[in-house]
């Protein structure tokens, strides 16, 4: 049996049909930049879904707020382990940056149970304590979400694309009503693994720019 056997000509390969689908059953839409279009792709390419040529909305600085937090070597703060481990961090690492995720840590375990809240809302309060840009990514707590607008505090970027069907889509529209530079999934839709492909096309698009 003849098939693609290579990572990257498979990866190649599905950019080029994901790139013909777009042409045959979208052909008015149009892509705000280069960047965007790398964005959506990736998402579309880890879910196989093209709803999110429709659900996934930028705010009108998110992307060049993320990409110039990336490269000043922000920290990048996950509400999940597996959003965590999704993230190319090697090449994070070459724009001096970091990820980083709490929800296991003692002090959040501690904390969320004396105050009776999620570990993803103490993980938040945990985060916004340290120094240095800082960028949240989230894919799976909605109440991360809302915690970190509760504090009302300026961060370089969120992305927000908590799953679910209990405070998920809220979570996201209050987002997009915040202000922050910010990245969201409208909607139920969404993931860890959504969450990874976002900051993974930035970081991809920004290594190409070198």
């Amino acid at each position: 049996m003849d098939y693609l056997q290579q990572p990257q000509a498979i990866e190649a390969k599905s950019f080029v049909i994901i790139g013909d689908i777009i042409k045959e059953t979208r052909p008015d839409y149009r892509f705000a930049s280069p960047l965007h279009e790398a964005v959506i792709k990736r998402v579309i390419h880890t879910t196989a879904d093209f709803d999110w040529l429709d659900i996934l909305w930028f705010s009108a600085d998110a992307l060049e707020s993320l990409c110039t937090a990336i490269q000043q070597g922000c920290t990048l703060y996950t509400d999940t382990t597996m959003a965590l481990s999704g993230i190319n961090k090697t090449l994070l690492a070459q724009f001096g940056g970091e990820v980083r995720c709490y929800i296991s840590d003692p002090r959040v375990v501690r904390r969320a149970k004396a105050d009776g809240i999620t570990r993803s809302m103490a993980a938040v309060d945990l985060a916004l304590g340290e120094e240095g840009g800082k960028v949240f990514v989230f894919g799976n707590a909605p109440t991360a979400l809302f915690r970190l607008l509760e504090h009302n505090m300026p961060v370089n970027g969120v992305v927000g694309v908590p799953v679910g069907f209990v405070g998920a889509a809220e979570s996201k529209e209050a987002l997009v009503a915040s202000g922050l530079p910010g990245i969201a999934a409208r909607g139920r839709k969404g993931g860890s693994n959504v969450a990874a492909a976002i900051v993974n096309a930035l970081l991809y698009s920004l290594r190409e720019a070198q």
